[in-house]
C-alpha cells in the first residue's frame, strides 16, 4: 500500500482531465504532463476522474493506473483526492479499497450512477463506501448534472461518519453554503464546485474550489483565491469578473469539452474527449475558442 499525503482540504483542486491519444486511448503520459504542469503552478491538490476527468468514460483498470500515475507525480507536493462515480455500490467500495492502496489521499465520493436513488439508499451508498477504506471523504452534490440532491436530513444522519469531512456543493443556488453552515456549524468543509459562483462560496464560508477552468488558467484561479484569503475583495471582483465567461463555461451541458478546448487553446492539453461526447464543433467551438483567447490576452497581472 503506498502511503498517501494528509488531506488539508483546503486551497484550489482543479478537476484534472484525463488525456486521450488519437486512438482515443488514455495517455499516461500526457495525462501525467497535464497534472505536473497544474503542480507547477502551484494548486493545493488534484482531483481525479470526476465529471472533468471523465470517470464514467473510463474502465476499471484505466482508472486504477490513472489514479496511479497521478500519485507518481504528486508525490508527496499536494493531496490527489479521485472520484468513485460506479454504477452500483458494491463497485463504488471496491473502488475505495483500490484507491487507498494505490495513494489516494481522499475520496470523492458521487451518487451511484444512473440510478435516481431514495434518501435511505443514497445514505446506504455513501456509508457503505465510507466503510470500505478509511480515507476521508469529499460527497459530491450536483443535482442538475446527477438528478440527486443530498438533502439536509441525510447529510444529518451522515454526519455521525467520522471519515465524511467535506463537501463539495455544485448547486447553482449559492444559499446552500449557508443553510449547510446554520445547521451544521464547522462539521462539514466545504468546497465550491461550481465555477461561476466561486466567489459566493468562498465568501460564504468555502474553504477550498474544485475547479474546471483552472485546467485553461490556473495562475489566475490561484490569484482570485489568494484575494479572496486575504478579504481584498476589490482584487478579488476585479478577476472574477475577468473570469466570469468562461467560469459560466462550467455550468453547460458541454463542460467537459470547453475545458479541454480551453486548455488545447492554452497549450495545456488536447480537446479529445470520448464518445459519445464529441469536440466541439462549429459556431459552438469557434465561440469558446474567442473566449479563451479574450480572456488570455486581457487577463489580469
Amino acid at each position: 500500500m503506498v502511503t498517501p499525503i494528509s488531506c488539508n482540504w483546503s486551497g484550489v483542486f482543479p478537476a484534472a482531465t484525463t488525456q486521450f491519444n488519437a486512438a482515443l486511448e488514455v495517455d499516461l503520459t500526457a495525462t501525467q504532463r497535464v497534472q505536473k504542469a497544474l503542480l507547477d503552478d502551484g494548486v493545493h491538490g488534484l482531483v481525479l476522474m470526476g465529471t472533468v476527468g471523465e470517470g464514467n468514460s473510463l474502465t476499471a483498470e484505466e482508472k486504477r493506473k490513472v489514479l496511479a500515475a497521478a500519485v507518481e507525480v504528486a508525490g508527496s507536493k499536494v493531496p490527489v483526492i479521485v472520484g468513485v462515480s460506479e454504477f452500483t455500490t458494491g463497485a463504488a467500495a471496491q473502488f475505495a479499497r483500490d484507491a487507498e492502496r494505490l495513494g489516494a489521499a481522499g475520496l470523492m465520493v458521487l451518487p451511484a450512477m444512473v440510478y435516481v436513488p431514495k434518501p435511505e439508499e443514497l445514505e446506504y451508498h455513501f456509508r457503505t463506501v465510507a466503510a470500505a477504506s478509511g480515507l476521508p471523504i469529499m460527497l459530491y452534490n450536483n443535482p442538475p448534472s446527477y438528478r440527486v440532491n443530498i438533502d439536509m436530513a441525510t447529510l444529518g444522519r451522515l454526519a455521525e461518519v467520522p471519515t465524511i469531512v467535506s463537501i463539495k456543493e455544485s448547486a447553482p443556488d449559492s444559499r446552500r453554503f449557508t443553510d449547510i453552515f446554520n445547521a451544521f456549524g464547522e462539521r462539514f468543509v466545504l468546497f465550491a464546485g461550481l465555477d461561476d459562483i466561486a466567489f459566493e462560496g468562498l465568501t460564504l464560508g468555502a474553504k477550498g474550489w474544485v475547479s474546471g477552468l483552472t485546467n485553461a488558467f490556473p495562475v489566475e484561479s490561484l490569484l482570485l483565491y489568494e484575494a479572496l484569503n486575504k478579504g481584498d475583495l476589490a482584487t478579488a471582483r476585479k478577476i472574477y469578473r475577468w473570469f466570469m465567461p468562461l467560469l459560466h463555461l462550467d455550468a453547460e451541458h458541454d463542460l467537459v469539452q470547453s475545458i479541454k478546448l480551453a486548455e488545447q487553446v492554452m497549450g495545456r492539453g488536447s480537446e479529445r474527449v470520448r464518445p459519445p461526447r464529441l469536440p466541439l464543433t462549429g459556431v459552438r467551438r469557434a465561440a469558446v475558442i474567442d473566449m479563451v483567447e479574450r480572456a488570455r490576452d486581457s487577463r489580469p497581472r
